[in-house]
């Protein structure tokens, strides 16, 4: 019998199950070399589909492609079949065999465990090692019946010279290779009186994980390029193309070209420098700590190119927390790097929130694997690369090893994942090669946490790049900050008024508000008083293409010294490139205050009558009526800056020593938070993710007390797909839908019709470009939506929406009703 893996949906040509495993095991094999475990990843590939060997496979297969006819006796009924025939047991079973006893004190256990529960988790995302009941849910597939995994009739079925090669890998070596990974990774017990650390066993588990993305990226990869061959012929050709030499060429001829016009361009320029000499630093986890309008972003991107250049890096990931930063900071990029001429591009953009949520042959052929010398991506892409469930978010995982990872704006991370990230990037920084720079003007004391048994950042020696970020904030400061709290609140009125005196008489104003119903509802006072032309909105109810061009016509009417009134919620305020000659923030946390002062005379390009600089003016407020009942960060944010404001009243609260004791107050007051707390109804008791992705000793079905009193290594633990249901690296999870409305009505059309099986690339081309024609719908707005029958799927099974265009204004954006002007439902 021929054994086959896949046949190819536009022909039929067939990939044979050999060569599938051994390209497999190939790429794997150069993925775990990243964390120096090659001959992993080589067995995980080799082995991850070993139960199609077996004949109830290859029927199943067969009848599928055609190959078998209905009139056969091998024919089945395949359509029925599907997901049902276990082909993923049988090589996670022969590794547990010939692994679990070799080595003392359980070195072959452990290390046959986390070989074993990748090959055996790959079509599901990582099983768990016990379920929230206490089951012991690996054990019972590894036990799982032969006639049901057909292993011995594998066994049996592989070509002799096949199993020879695997049979010489999977030995004594084996065991020796991984355990000593593991040891440097994670600190052992030594003795039976010691037991594994929460930091530790979290550690052993992401190590896991990092074995688990070698696997199903080299799968998907291998998948997707059997089906579409030009997709190998791309990669092969940018991996051999790429060099970082082209790239700081003409990074360094763009810096030497530029001109400065005003002080604050040679403070940039030493900033840049600066980062360039730190760049032959050795690697670690950095901090640029620089005020708003300091150059973070080309700095940074100075510091990466050299940095990668020296250390021998493959690629250079910008973390940003929102796509209209990702958008701008990834355009400037490409107009330094990129040329009409070039073979490939140097820049990727990630940041779908579209992408189908299951993983079908056809969303294997569009997702994105970050295969790209540099990649713009978001937060909540990155968080879920490192702890979502399924197999979409996690084969992007191994990517972030050998890399430079900038985190612009750190502290707008979720603070329900700071240990989760703090104990990740550690791994990451320690174990896979990687350097972090945490970029921001308000940097958060990640290293400084109230709980360090639960995991804070390990920063390198001499970790800030910047020495004297005191006297740089001095230099850059280019605002004052009015304290205009009053006892009671401002009205509505006393806030249009203040708003447009502001705008009168300084010429521009922007007013960022904590709540889409606040800026809703004084647009609408504004646009009464003043009218609509030089009044605008913004919010995330309006797609990122329509953002886009509203900044774009704000921006060209600030150059040309027109007026602009701005009226907007919080997604302006952090790495916006905008500059505005004042601005008035609601109270918030004064992180959030520190970068809307960031949007404040940002080029210190404001002059009086005689021609000299002065400063912008940035007024704090309180509003006398607000709901934030959903937003816990503000609120408690806004408890710890009025400690700031009332301690160092008089000061400028822009400072380094201020903002670092504003996050002292904040951390400490939201220590319970950090560890993502499950709820009630997502377990069978109260828990938090670190612990069920590490020790998980609050579950019943935990076996490592006894191992421990026995003198044997602990075994992993770990709840890992009851984790991944529970995890959302944003508390509200929200859905994308596409809005019919500008050029989106083209795309819907195009994802409406579009054969997703015959023209992949130009699916691919469409859903990209509806990133652009997007919102994001937190979950009771979707139910309005769903109960209107406003929102549909493109095509069935798809898991891509569109909204219908009568709920979305030209001024409000989304809305949960029909709309005319003005009319937007408040959401």
């Amino acid at each position: 019998m021929d054994f086959i893996a896949h046949k190819r949906e536009k022909s039929s040509e067939v990939q044979p199950l050999d060569v599938h495993l051994s390209e497999v095991g190939a790429l794997a094999s150069s993925f775990a070399q990243k964390i120096g475990i090659s001959d992993a990843g080589l067995v995980l590939g080799l082995l991850h589909d070993f139960g199609k060997y077996s004949k109830a496979f290859q029927d199943y297969l067969n009848s599928a492609v055609g190959r078998i006819k209905p009139d056969e006796d091998e024919f089945v009924d395949a359509k029925a079949l599907k997901g049902k025939i276990d082909h993923s047991t049988a090589g996670a079973q022969y590794i547990w065999t010939q692994l679990q006893t070799i080595g003392a004190a359980g070195q072959g256990e452990l290390v046959a465990q986390i070989l074993s529960l990748c090959i055996a988790s790959h079509h599901s995302g990582l099983i768990n090692c016990i379920a929230e009941d206490g089951s012991q849910t690996f054990l019972r597939r590894i036990e799982k019946g032969d006639d049901q995994t057909h292993l011995q009739e594998c066994l049996q079925n592989v070509d002799t010279q096949f199993m020879a090669r695997i049979e010489a890998l999977v030995d004594g070596n084996l065991v020796r290779q991984v355990f000593e990974k593991v040891r440097a990774t994670v600190n052992l017990p030594k003795n039976a009186d010691e037991t594994l650390s929460k930091t530790d066993a979290f550690a052993l588990g992401i190590f896991t994980r990092f074995l688990f993305s070698c696997l199903i990226d080299a799968d998907r990869l291998n998948s997707a390029e059997f089906e579409n061959p030009l997709r190998m012929q791309q990669r092969l050709g940018q991996q051999a193309w790429q060099d970082w030499t082209v790239a700081i060429d003409r990074f360094e001829s763009f810096i030497n070209q530029f001109k400065q016009k005003r002080p604050i361009d040679g403070i940039r320029k030493g900033i840049s420098e600066t980062c360039k000499a730190r760049a032959n630093d050795p690697q670690g986890i950095y901090s640029l700590t620089v005020p708003t309008g300091g150059g973070k972003t080309l700095a940074s991107l100075r510091y990466a190119l050299h940095h990668a250049h020296k250390h021998g890096l493959d690629r250079i990931i910008y973390i940003i927390p929102y796509t209209s930063i990702i958008e701008q900071n990834a355009s400037e990029v490409r107009k330094i790097l990129e040329r009409e001429a070039d073979p490939y591009p140097w820049v990727l953009e990630h940041h779908s929130n579209i992408e189908p949520e299951q993983q079908t042959w056809h969303s294997k052929l569009v997702s994105e694997n970050w295969d790209s010398p540099i990649v713009f991506t978001t937060t909540v892409q990155f968080l879920e690369a490192l702890f979502s469930g399924g197999t979409r978010g996690v084969r992007r995982m191994h990517q972030l090893a050998n890399s430079v990872l900038i985190f612009d704006e750190i502290q707008t991370l979720p603070i329900n994942c700071i240990h989760l990230f703090c104990n990740a990037l550690n791994f990451l920084s320690k174990h896979a090669k990687s350097t972090a720079i945490l970029c921001t003007a308000t940097q958060p004391v990640l290293d400084k946490l109230r709980f360090s048994d639960k995991g804070q950042l390990a920063m390198s020696e001499c970790s800030e790049l910047i020495n004297d970020t005191n006297t740089l904030f001095d230099q850059l400061s280019r605002v004052v900050v009015n304290n205009r709290i009053k006892i009671g609140g401002w009205s509505e009125q006393e806030v249009t008024l203040h708003a447009l005196s502001r705008y009168r008489e300084s010429g521009s104003c922007l007013i960022i508000m904590n709540t889409k119903a606040w800026a809703q509802k004084l647009y609408v006072a504004c646009c009464a008083a003043e009218g609509s032309d030089s009044v605008f909105h913004l919010s995330t109810s309006l797609y990122p293409a329509h953002r886009k061009a509203q900044l774009d016509l704000i921006r060209e009417r600030l150059e040309q010294g027109l007026p602009v009134l701005c009226i907007s919620t919080q997604l302006i305020e952090a790495g916006v490139d905008v500059s505005f000659a004042s601005v008035i923030r609601f109270l918030a946390g004064l992180d959030s205050i520190a970068q809307a002062a960031g949007r404040c005379n940002r080029h210190g390009e404001l002059c009086d009558a005689n021609g000299n600089y002065i400063k912008g003016q940035v007024d704090i407020i309180n509003p006398d009526t607000e709901n934030l009942g959903m937003l816990k960060d503000i609120a408690i944010g806004q408890e710890q800056t009025l400690r700031v404001l009332s301690e160092f009243a008089g000061s400028d609260l822009l400072t380094p020593e201020v903002i670092q004791r504003y996050f002292q107050y904040y951390f400490y007051a939201r220590s319970d938070d950090m560890e993502y707390t499950i709820k009630s109804n997502q377990a069978m008791r109260d828990d938090t993710l670190l612990e069920i992705l590490g020790r998980n000793s609050n579950n019943v079905g935990n076996k490592n007390e006894a191992r421990r009193t026995s003198g044997k290594l602990p075994m992993l633990a770990q709840s890992f797909m009851d984790a991944g249901r529970a995890f959302q690296s944003i508390d509200a999870p929200t859905k994308a839908v596409v809005v019919r409305h500008g050029k989106g009505v083209a795309l819907v059309n195009e994802l409406c019709r579009l054969a997703k099986e015959f023209e992949p690339q130009e699916y691919y081309r469409a859903l990209k470009e509806a990133q652009q024609y997007s919102v994001n719908v937190f979950p009771n707005v979707w139910a309005k939506l769903l109960e209107r029958d406003a929102v549909h799927e493109t095509q069935e099974g798809e898991g891509i929406y569109y909204l219908d265009a009568e709920y979305y204004s030209e001024e409000f954006g989304l809305a949960t009703e029909p709309v005319r002007s003005m009319d937007a439902l408040l959401c």
